[in-house]
């Protein structure tokens, strides 16, 4: 197999294949009422539009305000089952990337989680965070330094099961995953370059498989030989996605934050793209698919967002939400409600 560097991993994605077609998605309606303010989700994308929709919904739990005080406020609204070991998955970035997460909103919110850890695993495509050693270096130049960061496949990976997967029956995780009671999934959504956006799937799926066997699953080298691109790859991510939100069952949440939405993840380090977007906000829930798919019609919705929409419908980037409903990995109704 030909050698994965970080140059031709990021070439690689940003080809897009003539199998990847767009999918798009239909009429939006974002209401928004007085007191405690609900805004359905209308989209098209994942089946019945709220209008017509009676069964019981996600509540996703939404801020337009982007700091420390507020991320606390959210996740007060969903840590009820988080307890035990703590860990806590967020995207570190590559060495001085501009659009991670502010290390100070990072540091006042894990305060004021008990027992709490950080955590990341090594990368498959070459560069500082292939290696344990490396990474390391670049959580400090990053600003990681006011906890310990465990990176969980230090010490090998662990095999999580996939149950009906699209294509995977299990998925190698980093081992120290396991130690752990409960999982805060705390993300920078944003544009991706292989996945169309990163949200909360793409956080988990990929950032807690292992550098040196899970990833290279996830993105099908394992089992196809090369690098899947398209529908394919958003159903690896939900089989990955699966294994997690299974093994932690009830003790695992969800907070995306809307900010410097560049159409490139965080892996694309100084390379990403300025973002075009203007920063929405913050949102939380139990339901993972319900949060993805709040941030999915909340960038929908806005008016500035056609670089964004373009980068997810040229990788085929809205089947993470229907592969997701399709093995009912989270419910695509919901409300949301603004705790402004």
């Amino acid at each position: 197999m030909k050698r994965i560097t970080r140059r031709n991993f990021v070439k690689t994605a940003g080809i897009v294949t003539a199998g990847v077609g767009l999918m798009g998605i239909g009429g939006l309606s974002l209401g928004c009422g007085s007191g405690e303010a609900k805004m359905n989700s209308g989209s098209k994308v994942g089946g019945a539009t709220a209008e017509n929709y009676s069964g019981e919904k996600a509540k996703v739990y939404f801020t337009k305000n982007i700091d420390a005080d507020h991320l606390i406020q959210l996740y007060q609204k969903i840590n009820s089952e988080i307890k035990g070991k703590v860990a806590i998955k967020l995207h570190s970035g590559e060495p001085h990337g501009p659009n991670i997460l502010p290390r100070d909103m990072v540091q006042k919110f894990q305060a004021q989680i008990p027992n709490s850890t950080i955590i990341e695993a090594n990368v498959a495509y070459g560069g500082a965070r292939s290696t344990t050693a490396g990474h390391r270096k670049t959580l400090e130049t990053n600003g990681w330094t006011f906890s310990k960061v465990d990176i969980i496949d230090e010490d090998g990976d662990i095999n999580f099961p996939v149950k009906n997967g699209f294509h995977l029956k299990e998925v190698a995780m980093g081992a120290h995953l396991a130690n752990y009671d409960s999982l805060v999934v705390l993300t920078h959504f944003k544009g991706h370059a292989m996945g169309g956006f990163g949200g909360s799937l793409k956080n988990i799926a990929i950032g807690c498989a292992s550098g040196k066997e899970g990833k290279l699953q996830v993105h099908g080298v394992r089992d196809f030989g090369k690098w899947i691109l398209g529908d394919t790859f958003m159903e690896l991510m939900t089989d990955s996605g699966q294994a997690i939100c299974d093994h932690f069952g009830k003790q695992i949440v969800f907070l995306n934050v809307m900010r410097r939405m560049s159409v490139d993840c965080d892996c694309a380090g100084t390379s990403a793209a300025e973002p075009t977007i203007a920063d929405i906000g913050m949102v939380a829930s139990t339901d993972i698919l319900a949060v993805d798919k709040a941030c999915i019609d909340m960038v929908y919705a806005a008016p500035d967002s056609k670089d964004l929409r373009e980068r997810i419908e040229s990788r085929s980037g809205l089947r993470q939400l229907t592969a997701m409903e399709e093995h009912k990995l989270g419910n695509p109704h919901y409300d949301l409600v603004s705790i402004d």
